[in-house]
């Protein structure tokens, strides 16, 4: 029996010395919050990706690109992918009027047919064709159907729409706040995405 302990404490004493001589001091066992409890909830269901038509110029007027986007909800998003331009391969058809952004805009639904768009960074004000894809784009994001407080499951969870049950933002007018400007845009007259 005396043997067996030399050895666990010879170990003992080894990782010791070798957490001590990283500079990692000793401690006990310390408690912090509530032990993991394993899956989330079988409930929580990820957003659905959806098809966001994205308004490039391409002979000088807005022209919709269909890009899958993973959560097309998340407004925010989606007008930053938009400053962010063309990709590669939409650039072979396609330019951009809107200004590369280093901070993320805001952006509120201020009522049914109307968006704001706070940029924070300095940006110059904005063109009316830049303007004009801002409110195209807006107007064809697709969100999740809304579903009635009726239709809520077990615990207040609402079920996540199918796949089918979407439509489209339909923002009538964006409102862009800059450093010292603001402008407002319609969508009226936006081509339609196809597809």
């Amino acid at each position: 029996m005396k043997g067996a302990r030399v050895p666990a404490l010879l170990a003992g004493l080894t990782a010791a010395l070798t957490l001590a001589g990283c500079g990692v001091p000793p401690s006990g066992v310390i408690q912090a919050g509530v032990p993991a409890s394993g899956l989330s909830s079988p409930r929580a269901t990820p957003p659905v990706p959806g098809a966001v038509p994205f308004y490039f110029v391409r002979d000088g007027a807005p022209s919709p690109y269909l890009r899958k986007v993973y959560d097309p909800a998340d407004l925010g998003a989606v007008v930053r992918l938009l400053f962010d331009g063309p990709t590669v391969t939409e650039a072979v058809t396609a330019t951009t009027e809107l200004p590369r952004l280093t901070a993320a805009p805001d952006v509120m639904i201020d009522d049914g047919t109307s968006l704001s768009v706070r940029l924070r960074d300095k940006v110059p004000r904005l063109s009316h064709l830049a303007l004009r894809q801002l409110a195209c784009t807006m107007a064809h994001v697709p969100l999740p159907s809304a579903v009635a407080p009726a239709d809520t499951g077990q615990e207040g969870a609402v079920p996540a729409p199918s796949a089918t049950a979407r439509r489209a933002l339909g923002a009538k007018s964006v409102q862009v706040v800059g450093d010292g400007w603001t402008v407002t845009g319609s969508a009226d007259g936006c081509p339609a995405p196809s597809g």
